[in-house]
């Protein structure tokens, strides 16, 4: 299922935007693009990499162990299909598709827990 998805983003909880935005872009030099509010209440930033894999930042609460977490990219959509074989395949879905920036996301933990998300654009039929 997940064979033909490139890894898109790796997303971090943060509690401070504005000291990740500036270590990110002052200190380590990467193209950082603050994206403001997610539509949840929550800002969120983008730092650049040179593999195309983007750095996600969002200012929220998160415990220990919740991030970072991975993004596969669901460039054929298909994002619903592809939480309800991973659910009938006996994973934990930890977040039902739901609306992200852009598109909508779902998280999904492996037998130890660690959580792992998919993303899916917009324009992209679900």
């Amino acid at each position: 299922m997940f064979a033909k998805c490139k890894v898109g983003n790796i997303c971090y909880y943060v509690k401070d935007i504005v000291k990740t935005e500036k270590f990110y872009r002052d200190t380590l030099g990467l193209p950082v693009d603050n994206m403001g509010d997610d539509g949840q209440g929550n800002d969120f930033l983008i730092a650049h990499t040179a593999g195309s894999i983007d750095l996600l930042f969002f200012q929220m609460e998160g415990t220990a162990g919740s991030s970072p977490i991975i993004v596969f990219e669901m460039a054929d959509g298909g994002i619903d299909s592809a939480v309800d074989g991973l659910a009938k395949a006996g994973a934990t879905i930890v977040t039902p598709v739901s609306h992200a920036p852009g598109g909508w996301s779902a998280e999904f933990a492996d037998p130890d827990g660690h959580v792992l998300s998919m993303y899916q654009d917009e324009s992209v039929p679900r």
